[in-house]
């Protein structure tokens, strides 16, 4: 009875996460994972000993870090330059495309990508309605570039950092191993959204709505920004030390939170707290199903009929369906809990697809959710198939190479060795 009520409650809540929120009532995939862990604490089957042991709080240390460190580029102004240079380019707007990719992508791979895209999507969105330009194929180059740019890095994105730091990956091997995927992508964004917007994104103008919200705009801070370049250049080099990356990262974090210029209340605010809430809570809940034993249940199902995914022709389909439904974040979770001990390789690979098949939907990542929201409420609304239009044949083509890659590397192999 204990691993029923466990299995129903950990399937309702991933039933949800799916659906994107429960019909009638306003709750996220945040919302529902909450709701998943009071549901497990009022039937019994989990203690609040129970849940605080779960937590992974390195992790979540991690991840709270890098929203400190990717805030110091948001209040110091720089990514507001970076989105001066996209939008006052006058080398046409093939050019303008190309720096909305290139430009979204490099601060991705490296800034916390929630942070990016509240501070960048607004300014870039702003900029094309006052050129007199179709700000939505700026939107979806930036939703698929930032979701490209994110998986070449450990740090780029929220499964990836889950994923480095539960299946404890080197950093630079992640480089070396996913950065080429990531770049191939980059171009391939560039070259969908052009040829499918070269003819209308100077045609069409869609002006801001009337109760658009206000735009926050910061002055670029010089001396900020080189601390906020010092920070992350020192975090990398810690990397190649053998002090544990959470507690590099915190301290790096604790400098920057003591600014002359910028209060710590700015900065803590910045942090994307529903998103630490849902990563805790979906510790608890695939922590839960471990000690039901319904996780070693499935695990050796899957071992007795093959299906284990420990090959390209089954961890991609897994990476494609599970990133474009439950979501990136509840995905990596729940692989981690059911196959804690898989080869490194498929943890490289889980990465790198789950990250790229973030592009074939609209509901793909929360990347596209955040940016699709924010053209929403200033008047470039983007529906459901002007997304596909695009995310479909970027994810064919950039899954396609990044299997051929892994498959190169020799990372995973693509068929299972039985």
């Amino acid at each position: 009875m204990h691993a029923a009520i466990v299995l129903l409650i950990l399937i309702l809540t991933y039933i949800g996460m799916a659906a994107g929120r429960i019909a009638w009532l306003q709750v996220d995939r945040t919302g529902i994972a909450l709701l998943a862990v009071i549901a497990l604490l009022a039937s019994g089957q989990m203690t609040l000993d129970d849940f605080g042991s779960a937590v992974d709080l390195p992790t979540l240390a991690f991840l709270f870090a890098m929203m400190i460190i990717s805030a110091q580029f948001a209040e110091s102004g720089f990514i507001d330059l970076c989105a001066r240079t996209i939008t006052e380019t006058r080398h046409g707007t093939a050019t303008l495309l190309a720096l909305t990719v290139a430009i979204g992508g490099a601060l991705s791979a490296v800034l916390a990508t929630d942070i990016l895209i509240i501070a960048i999507c607004p300014l870039l969105i702003r900029g094309a309605q006052s050129r007199g330009l179709d700000p939505r194929p700026l939107v979806i180059a930036i939703a698929a570039a930032t979701n490209a740019g994110s998986a070449a890095t450990l740090i780029g994105n929220p499964q990836n950092i889950l994923i480095g730091a539960l299946g404890r990956l080197n950093f630079w091997t992640f480089l070396v191993i996913c950065a080429v995927p990531a770049i191939f992508t980059l171009i391939v964004v560039f070259l969908v959204v052009w040829l499918q917007w070269r003819k209308r994104i100077g045609q069409t103008v869609l002006a801001a709505t009337l109760d658009a919200p206000p735009i926050t705009v910061h002055r670029l801070d010089r001396n900020q920004t080189i601390k906020g370049a010092i920070a992350l250049v020192v975090l990398l080099v810690l990397f190649a030390t053998p002090l544990p990356r959470e507690i590099g990262a915190l301290i790096i974090a604790a400098l920057l939170l003591a600014s002359r210029k910028i209060t710590s209340r700015t900065m803590i605010a910045a942090v994307d707290w529903p998103l630490l809430l849902l990563v805790a809570c979906l510790f608890a809940i695939t922590a839960a199903l471990n000690r039901s034993g319904v996780a070693a249940q499935i695990l050796d199902f899957l071992t007795e009929h093959g299906l284990l995914p420990d090959s390209l022709v089954l961890l991609t389909p897994y990476s494609l369906i599970a990133s474009n439904t439950i979501g990136g974040v509840p995905a990596a979770m729940l692989f981690l809990q059911l196959w804690p001990d898989a080869p490194s390789g498929v943890f490289y690979a889980l990465a790198l697809l789950s990250s790229l098949a973030g592009n074939l939907l609209l509901t793909g990542s929360l990347t596209n959710v955040l940016i699709v929201e924010r053209a929403d409420r200033m008047g470039a609304k983007l529906t459901f198939v002007e997304h596909a239009r695009a995310g479909v044949p970027i994810v064919i083509i950039s899954i396609g190479f990044a299997v051929f890659w892994l498959a190169l590397m020799q990372t995973l192999p693509v068929l299972p060795e039985r």
